[in-house]
């Protein structure tokens, strides 16, 4: 933790020179999320070597002894200044159980909360308010909008060191989101030993090696190595947990079942329907679909599954547990003498109400197991579990439609919350699939209308791997995106403010820099919109994201600067001949964005999509 965020603390100290110089209360506090109340009030508190931590329950120990190793402070009882930690005696209702005031005068800051997850909160929130060796001094109250706040980690599509899972938990942290979703299984790998059954990581967690675009690799050849993979112990599982439980985040497993199950059948391939041999998949795509969903009808699949649950269950201290759920190809199911002989016993009319057979036994598998069930949104379908809990992906119906029956959902639909998506122009990003820009994870709200709030519990952003090969690209797909959905489940909706939220995103973008993080700067770029003039020629119109900025731009397949023409508002139309158009943003007289060179053929085929414009 300290080499994470240590560096960001650093970069805290250096805020002056990069602000100017102005004094600390002269300028603005800026926190991500931005919390429920806060006034700033006249003076600082300057941090000296007289400064200590106090903390004034054991129950506040281990947080206070990492705060203090952050900032290089000791944990002493008692000092003239002091930054004190503090558990109400009398519950504060409002504060609930993750919230905490946070107040800062010229003599002492103290922060108290009802649990320790809301002293841990406040720190997170005082570590943001450091600006070189002082506090502005301020009164805060605060408390998140949601109890589940949550960032998924697909770590099947392409491992993560324990190292890298425990930095990622790290910079959750910090903007105070409190679940890991860890996708542990799917098609390309199982990442998680299973003592009884070994050959799901000696098997399940390799593959062979590609480098390259998703879905565009050759699979398998006879006899080539399976070097590529990995897994975590049981042990190291328990780390992590351990890891994530010091810094008030618990810890969500997934196992992806009934379908997204190939690595697992690569291991026991008499699980499928097929009971064919298969490799696990290295991200090809073949001519025949392959058989990546289990058996329903066949009882040794409920053995094994069995197994595998009550040794995750076992585990994870997470009241719930993750099945996926997902994307089940029914096909082989329907030609199946063991599926279709169990839907003749149980009366099931078709295949949805075989995966809701599925789902429905697995549900009861977990409770035995004293876990509840959570899945995606196709769970749903042919009848839902009575007591299970949906996280809707495909958009919001599904969990709407879950709500009203009077199931808990889990907000996190893909054109908002989905941070694989591209989120700039695809002529810049690395290669991936769909639009989810910042302003579409900031202006999205997981609570519709129509339903009961008390039923949406929460939601998160969701990290799938396929076009993430390296952390550092897991970083970059996940900031500040993520910095965006923090603030959509933790402050309150009458708090949101975009032109705000820049301001202060900027803020903290030099302590991601500094903290070696690396983050997506697509915000910045211009953001194109073709369309057609009255003529039906094509003409383009430009946005930014974020305010204030200058578009320059040519045709003549030279790169713009701030003596090219000046993009005034009006649609470009193509001059003839012309087939390239280049536009950057400059802010003050300095480029900001990214040099973007859009086709004109690319701008024609992108006018006739109905999805957001790119």
């Amino acid at each position: 933790m300290r080499k994470l965020i240590l560096p960001l603390l650093c970069s805290a100290f250096t805020m002056t020179a990069l602000a100017g110089g102005a004094p600390a209360g002269d300028r603005h506090v800026s926190i991500i999320p931005a919390p429920v109340s806060l006034t700033k009030t006249p003076g600082t508190f300057v941090l000296d070597a007289g400064t200590v931590i106090h903390s004034e329950s054991a129950d506040l120990a281990q947080t206070a002894s990492w705060f203090g190793g952050l900032v290089h402070l000791d944990v002493a009882k008692h000092s003239k200044k002091q930054i004190t930690l503090a558990l109400l005696k009398e519950a504060d209702t409002t504060l609930g159980k993750e919230g905490y005031t946070l107040s800062v005068k010229p003599g002492g800051v103290t922060i108290k909360a009802n649990t320790p997850a809301g002293v841990f909160y406040g720190l997170q929130t005082l570590l943001q308010m450091i600006d070189g060796h002082s506090l502005p001094c301020a009164e805060i109250t605060d408390y998140p909008r949601f109890g589940w706040r949550g960032l998924m980690l697909d770590v099947s599509r392409h491992f993560f060191t324990k190292t890298e899972v425990e930095r990622y938990i790290d910079e959750m942290a910090r903007y105070k989101f409190n679940t890991f979703h860890w996708h542990l299984s799917d098609d390309n790998g199982w990442r998680i030993e299973i003592k009884s059954l070994p050959e799901l990581t000696q098997k399940g967690a390799w593959r062979v090696s590609r480098s390259g675009r998703w879905g565009t690799f050759l699979p398998p050849l006879a006899d080539e190595p399976t070097d590529d993979g990995g897994f975590y112990t049981q042990e190291d599982i328990k780390e992590i947990l351990a890891y994530a439980k010091a810094r008030f985040i618990t810890v969500l497993p997934e196992i992806d079942v009934p379908a997204h199950s190939l690595a697992l059948i690569s291991a026991y391939p008499n699980l499928s329907c097929t009971q064919l041999p298969y490799p696990v998949n290295p991200g090809s795509r073949g001519p025949e679909r392959q058989d990546n969903v289990l058996c329903v009808g066949n009882d040794s699949v409920y053995e094994v599954l069995q197994k595998i649950f009550t040794e995750i269950a076992a585990l994870f201290p997470n009241p719930y547990i993750h099945i996926g759920g997902d994307e089940a190809f029914k096909g082989f199911w329907a030609n199946c003498p063991k599926c279709r002989h169990l839907m003749e016993q149980e009366h099931l009319k078709d295949v949805d109400e075989l995966q809701s057979y599925f789902v429905k036994r697995m549900e009861k598998m977990l409770n035995g197991l004293g876990k509840k069930l959570i899945g995606w949104d196709e769970i749903l379908e042919g009848g839902l579990a009575p007591s299970a809990t949906v996280m809707s992906w495909r958009g919001m119906a599904g969990g709407i439609t879950a709500a009203r029956m009077g199931h808990e959902v889990v907000m996190t639909p893909w054109d908002y919350a989905y941070l694989d998506l591209y989120q700039g122009d695809p002529a810049v990003e690395p290669p991936t699939y769909g639009l989810c820009r910042l302003t579409d994870c900031y202006k999205y709200d997981p609570v519709p209308d129509s339903v009961d709030p008390r039923l949406i519990i929460g939601g998160q952003g969701n990290l799938w791997t396929e076009s993430v090969p390296t952390f550092r690209h897991a970083e970059y797909m996940t900031w500040p995106r993520s910095l965006a959905l923090a603030e959509v489940y933790w402050s309150p909706k009458a708090k949101r403010n975009w032109d705000d939220f820049t301001r202060r995103m900027e803020a903290e973008l030099p302590r991601l820099d500094a903290a070696g993080i690396n983050y997506a700067r697509s915000a910045f770029d211009a953001v194109a919109i073709p369309g057609h003039d009255k003529l039906g020629r094509l003409a383009i119109r430009f946005i930014t994201e974020i305010k204030g900025l200058d578009i320059y731009y040519t045709f003549d397949n030279t790169r713009p600067d701030s003596l090219s023409a000046k993009y005034q508002g009006e649609p470009l139309e193509f001059p003839k001949g012309a087939a390239i158009l280049t536009v950057i943003t400059y802010r003050d007289g300095k480029p900001i964005g990214e040099r973007i060179s859009l086709n004109k053929d690319d701008l024609e085929k992108r006018s006739q999509e109905k999805h957001h414009v790119y």
